[in-house]
């Protein structure tokens, strides 16, 4: 089979295409999947630097595709499936490639065997780690309800545009965040009710408006350089949610102390009463977090439907990697991209 490995840690073209041996399954637990298409991460931009804690030479962490096999006969040959995280990429080979062998507790069925789906494979690739995680973050840690205010910064990102439209069509209320007002359109055009310019001190701005209302809640995605600000954003009681690194992996700063050490000091720096949760789709598969949780299959049929909005940014070919993680990497994307492999 083809696929696509990390050479060595480095830059874009460190990425090379090569054929190999095709995998089998084996182990009760895991299917071999025939990946049809896969969404592009910037987690796997940081495999294949050497920044990221764990990785493997076959890249990737989501795909969509069938099942070719399946010993411990989860899902019945010729399925169709999302896959995601479960080591993939990490520690086990991933979804760079045209097929794969993943856990079965990190997959979820789209349809019944030899069905054919209402989306093209890659408008279904652009689904499964974007909106798996959103709708995690919404509708579990942040316990979204109709009618409800909430804040999503970063929104721009693929991660924010797939909980602005599963926000939405819940009947929730979203005010959004970009550091780009050229992209404030693109958000309305989504159905936020207001835009507003990102800044690390957003409470600044608008808890000095006049009649200033705060938020039900808040999504962070731009991360540890924010989640402080959020905190204050958000009303006695309400939940703030961090997924995302948007603004960079450094540390939580604090006030400096006597010895100017800049440490995260909740006493001076958190907002009273208000819940504070963090989320990543790594614990996605764990008895805790099923992704039979997630109703993919359901979300898929309202992007079908017209109701969620989740075409791809941009889809490239199996080829065409290289220029999808250089687009990446110089921040083009203004949505999700995708990879098909046929």
């Amino acid at each position: 089979m083809r696929a696509i490995l990390i050479s060595e840690f480095g830059p874009v073209d460190n990425l090379v295409i090569k054929d190999i041996p095709k995998p089998s399954a084996t182990v009760p637990g895991t299917a071999l999947i025939r990946i049809k298409a896969f969404g592009i991460n910037h987690a796997e931009m940081h495999m294949r630097r050497g920044e990221w804690a764990e990785s493997v030479p076959i890249s990737g962490i989501e795909c969509v595709g069938s099942i070719e096999e399946c010993p411990g006969g989860e899902f019945p040959p010729g399925t169709p499936v999302a896959a995601l995280m479960g080591g993939l990429g990490r520690t086990i080979p991933g979804s760079y490639a045209e097929y794969t062998v993943a856990n079965t507790s990190n997959m979820v069925a789209l349809g019944n065997p030899g069905e054919r789906l209402p989306l093209s494979w890659a408008d279904v690739a652009a689904l499964p780690e974007s909106y798996a995680t959103a709708w995690t973050c919404l509708f579990r840690n942040l316990d979204l309800q109709r009618g409800q205010r909430i804040l999503i910064r970063g929104a721009t990102s693929s991660l924010g545009r797939a909980a602005i439209s599963l926000a939405i069509d819940s009947g929730a209320i979203v005010t959004a965040t970009s550091r780009s007002e050229a992209k404030f359109a693109a958000l309305r055009d989504l159905g936020v009710a207001d835009t507003v310019l990102e800044t690390a001190d957003l409470s600044k701005c608008l808890l000095g408006i006049h009649d200033f209302k705060k938020f039900d809640s808040a999504l962070d995605l731009v991360g540890n350089s924010t989640i402080v600000d959020s905190l204050q954003l958000v009303r006695r009681d309400g939940h703030v949610c961090l997924a995302g690194w948007l603004g960079g992996l450094d540390p939580i700063k604090g006030p400096a102390g006597p010895d100017q050490s800049r440490g995260f000091n909740p006493l001076l720096q958190m907002a009273s009463g208000v819940h504070l949760s963090f989320f990543g789709s790594f614990v996605f598969g764990t008895e805790e977090f099923p992704l039979s949780d997630v109703p993919l299959r359901s979300i898929m049929l309202k992007v079908a439907e017209g109701k969620i909005d989740a075409k791809p940014w941009r889809v490239f070919g199996f080829e065409d990697i290289h220029a999808a993680h250089r687009a990446m990497e110089n921040g083009e994307p203004d949505g999700k991209m995708v990879v098909t492999v046929d």
